[in-house]
């Protein structure tokens, strides 16, 4: 299905961004506590939003 060298450069990809990732926000961490103060309030809403759907689909759908 894959090659050996298409694993090893999808092994070797991943393990760099995974790095990267980790690194970049580490270094925005301070700068996203700034800005982003509050925002897991809108993720609540938003789980909070797709359970309420989810709910009304499973008691219309019985």
């Amino acid at each position: 299905m894959f090659t050996n060298g298409q694993l090893i450069f999808g092994a070797l990809f991943f393990i760099v961004f995974i790095i990267s990732i980790f690194y970049t926000y580490k270094k925005d961490f301070a700068l996203h506590k700034k800005y982003y103060n509050g925002s897991i309030w809108v993720l609540i809403g938003f789980i909070a939003f797709l359970l309420f759907i989810i709910s009304i689909k499973l008691i219309f759908k019985g």
